[in-house]
């Protein structure tokens, strides 16, 4: 079995570099004949990156599963999670508000934290009507990246049963400081009056 997966993980990989040359044929249309295919680009990038995703989740559901942690700027981690999202979000017709007065450096995987607020975005991104909100603030000792929306809300809150939502409960759960394990929330309750997904991570 283990042998199996790892030839589909090597398919993957594969996959995800054939994307990444899609893309630089794309960004050299656009550049030879003065086109904006702007949305071509990040759909050919949000492909990708569900790629890496499943690759990742391949890593952390394996036993004995490693994060690569160091310290990190929390107030650089959603500028440039914003940055990476805004873009797509204007074309939309969507405002991305940014909610950060954390301005100490905290201990936590920065790839896969970053990959996990991009995907929680593009996931409001589908069902907001104006606004998404990312947030950031400390709570006894326990960092909490939120995710706000003013779309209608979950129908009923989904089971942890997809790859993004598996793989996001693994990222939390293996951040881990004397004892005490991250969390990942999900609710309807939002200021905003849609949903919102919660990152609880401990130091």
């Amino acid at each position: 079995m283990q042998k199996l997966l790892d030839v589909l993980a090597s398919g993957i990989h594969d996959s995800k570099n054939q994307l990444f040359l899609a893309e630089s044929l794309v960004a050299a249309y656009e550049n030879q004949h003065q086109a904006d295919l702007g949305e071509v680009r990040f759909a050919i990038e949000n492909a990708a990156s569900r790629l890496s995703r499943s690759l990742a989740a391949y890593r952390l559901l394996r036993d004995g599963a490693q994060l690569a942690i160091v310290p990190v700027i929390i107030a650089d981690l959603v500028d440039e999670v914003a940055l990476a999202q805004r873009a797509h979000l204007s074309k939309q017709g969507l405002r991305l508000a940014l909610d950060c007065p954390v301005v100490d450096a905290w201990p936590l995987d920065r790839d896969l934290i970053a990959d996990l607020l991009n995907n929680a975005i593009q996931n409001a991104c589908r069902y907001a009507r104006q606004q998404i909100r990312l947030s950031a603030r400390l709570d006894h000792e326990i960092l909490i990246l939120r995710v706000d929306d003013d779309g209608p809300g979950f129908a009923q809150l989904p089971p942890a049963s997809g790859i993004g939502l598996l793989l996001a409960e693994r990222i939390a759960s293996l951040h881990q400081h004397q004892g005490r394990c991250g969390q990942l929330l999900l609710g309807n309750d939002s200021p905003l009056g849609g949903a919102w997904l919660e990152l609880r991570l401990p130091t």
